[in-house]
């Protein structure tokens, strides 16, 4: 099952980091793609599947937020990840802070990636400490 949960989650986060590149690239091209239903639709799919084989990685492993500190900040980093990819895609006021707001989404989704292949609250940056 460890398997099954493992690269279920990996192509995932793989598909759901193109996705997001993708949204928001034509965001800043203003391309009418973006209102596409399928493109509104499949992120979402994706992500509740991620989420699910998040889950099923926990419990199959007995690795939880809070008692692994390397995944309560994944947990804080998703949610932040979300905020910004919201202002990016959908709230933000103008372009030039929509696009702001896509690269620091981008930023913290890679930092999230670095912490869960380090498996280090700090990811990439715990080399440095």
């Amino acid at each position: 099952m460890y398997e099954f949960f493992y690269y279920l989650h990996i192509l995932t986060v793989v598909v759901s980091g193109a996705l997001f590149v993708v949204r928001g690239t034509w965001m800043i091209q203003e391309s009418p793609l973006l209102q596409a239903k399928p493109v509104k639709i499949l992120p979402h799919v994706n992500d509740t599947l991620l989420i699910a084989a998040a889950i099923g990685l926990m419990v199959v492993t007995s690795q939880y937020p809070v008692t692994h500190h390397w995944l309560t900040v994944k947990v804080v980093l998703l949610i932040v990840y979300i905020g910004l990819g919201v202002m990016a895609l959908r709230r933000g006021k103008t372009k030039s802070q929509r696009i702001i707001y896509f690269v620091l989404a981008l930023l913290t989704f890679l930092f999230m990636v670095s912490v869960a292949l380090t498996h280090e609250p700090l990811g990439v940056l715990s080399q440095f400490t």
